[in-house]
């Protein structure tokens, strides 16, 4: 198609597929709708560079309410698509525990893994789709050291900030890849919460946090997958709010959302924000926030 038209359809079939994915959550309407509205600049954002991470943020949800709703097969469908398009489709596999039929859920992953693998050999010879995968995976090396620069636009993650402050840009990925799984599997030893959906959804939003801000590959268009992770968790807050939570999404929305439109400071975005990769921060601290709500939430606390 001409290129103003296939880019508008584009923008659209983003838009679509990731409404769809967050209404499939288990929220009232008008928590959808807060959801929207929050989400809605850092959309815009993502989608003036026309990526797809609209489409893996809801390529992650349906990994989660596919298992919610006891559809296996379609959950692994999910895993797999994202897992070839993008890799960041595998962190769906952190919905594993909540599975109730965890052996059937393996072999679906194994079938769809088989077809996304064979699929694009419809087009081309097995050769040069297997010689493709390998240099794909060489690229990626490659793209994560070149990614761990000072005045990188990519890099926009926890190790980017300290990378940034330090001024050392070799430091490596592994301690705090280290540290963020060590923070992200605490969670797991609280089995007796595994059937609480307010544990899942909080974990669902530790999932589209950590994704982001443990890359170094994230961008300013990839904060739309962090920051959906930001809205849910604001709607599953209890009234009234704390004082903290109110501070951690007003943070985010300027920081995160708004600092590099014309509404923030261009001195500060430019002095701060950018050198510092500080649009980082406010999810980095929501994200602790939430393995510490998630540590220390109690069995009758739910949404049911």
């Amino acid at each position: 198609m001409p290129d103003a038209i296939g880019m508008v359809l584009w923008s659209v079939f983003n838009a679509l597929v990731m409404l769809w994915a967050i209404k499939k959550l288990p929220f009232k309407p008008s928590k959808i709708n807060i959801i929207l509205w929050i989400i809605l600049n850092e959309f815009i954002t993502t989608t003036l560079g026309f990526q797809i991470n609209p489409i893996m943020t809801a390529i992650i949800i349906l990994s989660f309410t596919s298992i919610q709703e006891e559809k296996e097969w379609k959950a692994a469908f999910f895993i797999m698509l994202g897992t070839f398009i993008k890799l960041y489709g595998i962190v769906g596999l952190a919905f594993f525990f909540f599975s109730k039929h965890k052996i059937k859920f393996m072999l679906y992953l194994i079938v769809w893994s088989i077809v996304f693998f064979l699929l694009p050999m419809l087009l081309s010879s097995p050769d040069y789709i297997i010689n493709s995968y390998q240099e794909w995976l060489e690229r990626l090396v490659v793209k994560n050291s070149e990614n761990a620069s000072l005045d990188s636009m990519q890099d926009i993650s926890f190790m980017g900030i300290i990378r940034r402050i330090v001024g050392n840009p070799n430091l490596s990925n592994l301690p705090f890849l280290l540290f963020g799984l060590i923070g992200f599997g605490l969670p797991y030893l609280r089995i007796q919460l595994y059937n609480n959906v307010k544990f899942r959804i909080l974990l669902l939003c530790s999932v589209l946090l950590f994704t982001v801000i443990f890359s170094s590959g994230s961008e300013s268009p990839t904060y739309i997958i962090a920051f959906v992770g930001v809205a849910i968790w604001f709607v599953l807050q209890e009234k009234p709010m704390s004082r903290l939570n109110w501070f951690l999404l007003i943070f985010a929305l300027l920081v995160t959302s708004l600092s590099s439109t014309d509404l923030f400071p261009k001195y500060l975005y430019k002095a701060l924000v950018k050198p510092y990769a500080l649009k980082a921060l406010p999810c980095v601290l929501i994200w602790f926030k939430i393995i510490y709500d998630m540590m220390l939430l109690k069995k009758e606390d739910d949404l049911v």
